[in-house]
């Protein structure tokens, strides 16, 4: 089977090639499966799509046989007004014109926790000479870079859970607890020091040598923190690939960003701290607190970070 010729929001008796949809995301600049790469382009990469500007929709569902596919279109307002009704619990017929189908890409990138009614159970298509090997979600017992991306998405979406572990008196005396980690893939145990956030001039964070220190021979993980916020400071100075810096509404006045690197993940409120994921500490959550250099540096960052449109 060379892929679904078309995508509905159901499938129709003996009809093989129909899709039934169960879910979508988005692959833009400014919205993307963090799950697929530190950036836009190599979102796009891991998809064998071209990064252009306008993005793409990511159509996941079905087939009549029940076989899993990704569906690549280019028409991202439907697919955003789709995802949009869908988070406020209204329902939508997401059904792409075939005109718009880019690729059909047998699997799923993401985990979907439903199935389509009256199918087989979902499971991957049949292989035909040249077929791509089918996308499939990242294993939630390892530890990697794209689990830590994900980490750093649930730590964006639960902030508030979060910041309420490091207490009130984190957010200006570049103090406070560390915390046990979580990054959506497990929990670790210990905790680690808070690290005063670097600014963009390539001095690093300034570790808390409290009784979190790392003992004797263990590497410290806020090294990791301080590469991390260095490099931070050179994407001000030079841009870095589109979507490595994200930025959305927070509320209050705040943005919300995410950020990625080689090895590591930030996510930070522009009026308040950070935290830092790194590949080389698994399931870690890394405070960084604000201190007198992270303000001007989230500041900077969000000034050239991407937006959603």
């Amino acid at each position: 089977m060379g892929g679904p010729e078309s995508a509905a929001s159901g499938t129709e008796e003996g009809d093989d090639d129909a899709l039934f949809v169960l879910t979508a995301a988005l692959l833009t600049p400014a919205r993307f499966p963090s799950v697929l790469g530190d950036d836009y382009p190599a979102a796009c990469a891991a998809l064998r799509l071209e990064p252009y500007a306008e993005g793409y929709g990511l159509v996941l569902g079905q087939d009549g046989t029940g076989a899993r596919w990704t569906v690549v279109v280019d028409d991202v307002s439907l697919v955003a007004v789709a995802i949009a009704s869908w988070d406020c619990g209204m329902e939508y017929d997401l059904s792409p014109d075939e005109r718009s189908v880019v690729s059909a890409l047998p699997g799923w990138p993401l985990a979907v926790a439903t199935s389509a009614p009256g199918l087989p159970a979902p499971h991957d298509p049949v292989p035909e000479a040249g077929d791509l090997a089918p996308l499939s979600p990242p294993d939630g017992a390892a530890w990697g870079p794209a689990q830590r991306r994900l980490g750093a998405d649930m730590v964006a979406l639960q902030w508030s859970e979060w910041r309420a572990r490091m207490g009130d008196d984190t957010a200006g005396n570049g103090q406070g607890q560390g915390t046990a980690a979580g990054g959506g893939a497990g929990a670790g145990d210990g905790a680690g020091a808070a690290a005063d956030g670097g600014a963009g001039n390539g001095a690093g964070a300034a570790a808390d040598g409290g009784p979190d220190t790392p003992e004797s021979g263990r590497p410290d993980p806020y090294d990791g923190v301080r590469r991390a916020l260095k490099e931070l400071g050179e994407y001000v100075v030079q841009a870095p690939p589109v979507g490595r810096v994200r930025s959305s509404f927070a509320g209050d006045e705040a943005r919300m960003l995410r950020a990625d690197g080689p090895g590591w993940s930030l996510v930070a409120r522009t009026d308040d701290m950070a935290f830092v994921l790194l590949d080389d500490e698994p399931h870690e959550v890394l405070p960084v607190t604000r201190g007198p250099k992270l303000p001007a540096l989230l500041e900077a960052l969000d000034a050239m970070a991407v937006r959603p449109s």
